[in-house]
């Protein structure tokens, strides 16, 4: 590519991150549960801005008219919640860690943090806002294909926990609500899916070197904000899993390449102004339909309707096709509460039969193999608002791609959300004071920064004597901080190592999950004597499968140290009564022989010892 040609894929980053520091504007723990006490339901509408202006995201969320209900518990949530009691002051300790990382990334912290309100009104939050404040700006890091900037980092408070969502209503918890997220923004300075992984791991791991981030699924989110030449800022939410990042950019950009080939085709056969403004009702035309989907709703006194496209023919796409504009405008019927819609490119399908299709076009008007419709069958209004938002889409497709916002699914596509927010959702967050950074509170946090994880490797190298190819993947590891500990009681360090590192991914593969306290009980109860290393993953798994304690695992296992004398033996014991076996072959019984002491002594000896017993009885009777 030549030095000045545009990047064929531009993307913004942005890390989400919980901290484990209380929530933001109350005192309230950062725990789930299941707990229900209290319920509260809600109505939400938009509101205007500073400026006057309401947001287009708030609007077209307020058109869907969702009841909200909250569920919540005295033990992770209160009153301000409940939005009923003002927020409190900042919490300083959430506010702190955002500062050590403007720190780490040689930011510009602001003089005085001052809260915003940003319009949220899908129910996620009670007061139909998030609270969002700017702590600091321009700062960078390095990556392998160059330095990114970070335009900003902000703390924020979570939203409410979603439990169910429906065409109606919806049903949060709030234990959720209010736990800080530090957010960390790039410039649009990323250009290969390869670096928004290296940007999104480095960052993620200054956080959790701070020793305040939150661990488990859930707790760190990225977004993604992408563009190619020609195309438009689509911005992803919700990627969980960091491997799936490459995949997202990949994905995203195959897509906007389709949506620019498909505008200059569209060109050819059809015009944004030949699409209807109204949906015709074709219910009468599927009465006898066998068609299961509309059976259900006409028997649940809906409708179907339909929404002529002319000129669209064979532009819609059928599911053999990666990409197709019938999957967008399916999208964009979702967000209007119904399961999707049917279009001509994909029909006669579904029950729906060729004798049907023809009578919707005559019904439309429409001609078969030219022009193409799409069905919705819902209750009248959703049905309409529906189709409202497949012709609103259609008449984008001229246009190539759309500012929207997109939900990150788990197999790396992506779905329409809403359309992008803009800045007619900030204002002023009133009823929070602002928080003074001054110059000695970023000394004194400057003078006990976090360890970072190249430091990190080099003292687990230096002090506690692991190898390279062990201390770099332990320094990075989340569980870096469990190691540290058992460190600080004695632990033997290649022990704990191999714990973390190996023992515990092994024994959650089973499909169970290992605490660090039963992982600690565990590698302790190893250097205390009570069994051996080689029993540490079974003693975890059985553990983890029916919720024991160490000792208890050990217990039902049959496990528990043996000292030399004893082993010695049992295995003397074991090579008496194959003495025939030694005659014969002398060492060659070494094998057969271990195999039967270490079915006797495995976690109860380490199978070195074993080993070394084992040939020393050999050697005796043979000699």
């Amino acid at each position: 590519m030549p030095e000045n040609a545009p990047h064929p894929v531009k993307c913004g980053l942005e890390v989400h991150q919980q901290l484990d520091t209380g929530k933001l504007f109350c005192r309230c723990p950062t725990t789930l549960d299941e707990e229900t006490t209290v319920e509260i339901t809600r109505r939400l509408r938009p509101t205007h801005s500073e400026m006057g202006d309401v947001d287009t995201a708030a609007l077209a969320e307020a058109r869907k008219g969702r009841t909200y209900h909250y569920e919540a518990s005295p033990h992770t949530s209160c009153l301000v919640e409940a939005d009923e009691e003002p927020p409190h002051p900042i919490n300083e300790d959430a506010l702190n860690t955002v500062l050590t990382i403007a720190l780490l990334t040689n930011a510009n912290p602001v003089d005085e943090v001052h809260t915003m309100r940003k319009i949220v009104i899908d129910g996620s939050n009670t007061t139909g806002f998030q609270r969002t404040a700017l702590v600091a700006t321009e700062g960078s890091i390095e990556t392998s294909e160059g330095t990114v900037e970070l335009e900003a980092m902000a703390l924020e408070e979570d939203a409410a926990r979603i439990m169910e969502r429906g065409q109606h209503q919806a049903r949060y918890r709030l234990d959720r609500l209010g736990i800080p997220l530090i957010e960390i923004a790039t410039a649009p300075q990323l250009h290969s899916p390869e670096q928004v992984r290296e940007a999104a791991l480095t960052l993620g791991t200054m956080i959790r070197a701070t020793g305040k981030a939150k661990r488990g699924l859930g707790t760190i989110r990225q977004d993604l904000n992408i563009s190619i030449p020609g195309g438009a800022r689509v911005e992803i939410k919700g990627v969980q899993d960091l491997d799936m990042l490459p995949e997202n950019v990949t994905t995203e950009k195959a897509r906007q390449e389709f949506l620019i080939d498909l505008a200059s085709r569209l060109e050819k056969t059809a015009h944004p102004d030949n699409i209807p403004n109204e949906p015709t009702d074709v219910t009468r035309l599927f009465e006898d339909t066998n068609a299961n989907v509309i059976t259900n709703a006409l028997d649940a006194g809906h409708t179907v309707h339909a929404l002529a496209l002319p000129g669209f023919h064979g532009h819609l796409g059928t599911k053999d096709d990666e990409h197709r504009l019938g999957r967008e405008l399916a999208g964009y019927a979702r967000s209007q509460g119904t399961r999707g819609l049917f279009h001509t490119d994909e029909l006669p399908a579904y029950g729906i039969t060729e004798n049907e299709v023809n009578a919707v076009h005559d019904a439309l008007g429409t001609t078969p193999g030219e022009d193409a419709f799409c069905l919705v069958a819902a209750e009248e209004t959703t049905a309409r608002n529906a189709l409202d938002m497949v012709a609103h889409r259609a008449r984008l497709a001229f246009e190539g791609v759309p500012e929207e916002t997109r939900q990150a699914l788990e197999d790396g596509s992506t779905r329409y959300l809403r359309p992008l927010s803009g800045s007619a959702r900030m204002y002023p967050e009133t009823d929070v004071p602002p928080a003074r950074v001054t110059s000695d509170r970023l000394d004194a946090l400057g003078e006990n920064l976090p360890e970072m994880p190249e430091e990190k490797a080099q003292r687990y190298e230096e002090e506690l004597g692991l190898n390279e190819e062990v201390a770099g993947p332990l320094a990075k590891s989340v569980h870096a901080g469990l190691f540290d500990a058992l460190a600080e009681e004695g632990v033997d360090a290649s022990l704990a190592a191999s714990a973390i590192l190996q023992i515990r991914p092994q024994v959650e593969s089973e499909g169970v999950t290992v605490s660090d306290d039963l992982l600690r009980g565990g590698v302790l109860a190893v250097e205390e004597g009570a069994f051996t290393k080689d029993a540490l993953e079974e003693v975890l798994l059985t553990a983890a499968q029916e919720g024991s304690t160490v000792d208890e695992a050990v217990e039902s296992l049959g496990l528990g140290g043996l000292s030399e004398d004893e082993a010695r033996e049992i295995v003397e014991e074991i090579v008496e009564g194959s003495s025939g076996l030694v005659e014969e072959r002398g060492m060659g019984a070494m094998g057969a022989l271990m195999g039967q002491a270490m079915g006797r002594l495995r976690g109860k000896v380490e199978g070195e010892t074993v080993n070394r017993l084992v040939r020393e009885a050999i050697q005796e009777r043979s000699g």
